[in-house]
């Protein structure tokens, strides 16, 4: 195939991936607004429900990492503690070092059967992001403007309605707020400096409060903290423009089971707890960096077909609507008929697009530039 062709069969690709994603997932989010009505009914029926929609939403994500892209993802962990993994609730403690590090955490909930249920603490923003932002609202997603002073009591509350969920969920947070750059990082090292903390080499400064408040609403309700790091092998730079275009990466995740028992319930001994554990972090990710492989035995959970099987059933669904709708136009014969159906389906994939934005590593929020410069006067 010339590369001409080749472009055009990628460009067709990423249109229909990207059509099948936004139609199925404004229809899934339709659902979901009118599962509203069982709320002051039956709450858990609720939950339940909307555990399966928004597996259909998030499940599509996954599959493009999983199946389309053919991503490796080898987890290194304890044996003793893996068939734990699925069967009880967590906290998920992620690095932040990669524009789909939250696709691989998505994928460790998929591959352990807690996808559907799975919980971030997300920025307010998000929330008003079609689809996904949208699923997240019916998942009880816990929202913060990271304003700590304005968030404490919304978060709190929202993770306390977490205590009677019906079923195991993973709670995944980025402790460090943001995503590493050399640039927050040099601030947030300067903050380490001034308050008289150790150094980090790969990571920023670990945001501690909302850590301990996590742990604190949700103590006796998650059985275990699973500190987790990401790495991916020969220097590979991964981006979800590159899963979507096909672009196998291989990725090392390092995963430790910490009793929650063994996290201090003091807010200040939580602290100094979650600072340690990055400092440990650090030297596993120096570790890796030496020797291409972390102090674990390595294995490959088996993927499960489900995300292949959501995928392929929404791609039958719309994909014929679709095909015969364009055949018609073309039958018309009106070239208006055909530039507006071509016009829609561009705004679609820009719409896409512009959601993987979000992602980019080179458009991220400031948070941890200007927010760690005054913490430091």
């Amino acid at each position: 195939m010339d590369i001409v062709g080749f472009l055009k069969s990628q460009f067709i690709c990423h249109l229909l991936i990207c059509y099948i994603f936004i139609v199925s997932g404004l229809i899934i989010n339709f659902i979901q607004l009118f599962t509203l009505i069982l709320w002051p009914i039956n709450k858990q029926l609720f939950r339940r429900i909307n555990c399966r929609l928004a597996y259909c939403i998030s499940s599509q994500m996954v599959m493009l990492l999983e199946w389309w892209s053919g991503t490796d993802c080898t987890l290194y962990t304890d044996p003793e503690n893996y068939h734990k993994y699925g069967k009880e609730s967590a906290i998920v403690i992620l690095n932040h070092n990669f524009e789909i590090d939250f696709l691989c955490g998505w994928d460790f909930c998929e591959r352990f059967g807690v996808l559907g249920s799975s919980k971030v603490l997300a920025k307010k923003e998000l929330s008003y992001m079609p689809i996904i932002g949208w699923m997240w609202y019916f998942l009880e997603i816990v929202f913060c403007k990271r304003k700590w002073e304005e968030d404490r009591k919304t978060v709190m509350q929202k993770l306390l309605n977490l205590r009677d969920y019906p079923e195991n969920f993973w709670f995944l947070i980025h402790c460090e707020g943001t995503r590493f750059t050399e640039q927050k990082h040099q601030i947030s090292m300067q903050v380490a400096e001034a308050k008289g903390l150790p150094k980090l080499k790969y990571h920023l400064l670990p945001r501690t409060k909302g850590f301990a408040v996590t742990v604190q609403c949700l103590r006796n309700v998650v059985s275990a903290v699973y500190d987790s790091t990401l790495n991916f092998r020969n220097n590979e730079n991964p981006t979800l423009l590159g899963v979507l275009s096909g672009k196998k990466y291989h990725a090392d995740l390092y995963v430790r089971r910490i009793p929650l028992e063994e996290v201090p319930e003091d807010e200040q001994e939580c602290s100094n707890w979650l600072h340690k554990l990055y400092q440990e972090k650090d030297a596993f990710q120096e570790e890796y960096y030496q020797t291409g492989t972390y102090p674990a035995v390595p294995t490959v959970p088996p993927r499960r077909p489900w995300t292949l099987l959501n995928w392929l059933f929404w791609a039958l669904l719309l994909l014929y609507p679709l095909f015969k709708l364009l055949i018609n136009m073309i039958n018309s014969g009106s070239s208006l008929t055909l530039a507006s159906f071509a016009f829609v389906i561009v705004i679609a994939s820009v719409g896409v697009r512009w959601m993987i934005g979000m992602t980019e590593i080179d458009k991220g929020s400031t948070y941890g530039n200007n927010d760690n410069k005054q913490k430091q006067k």
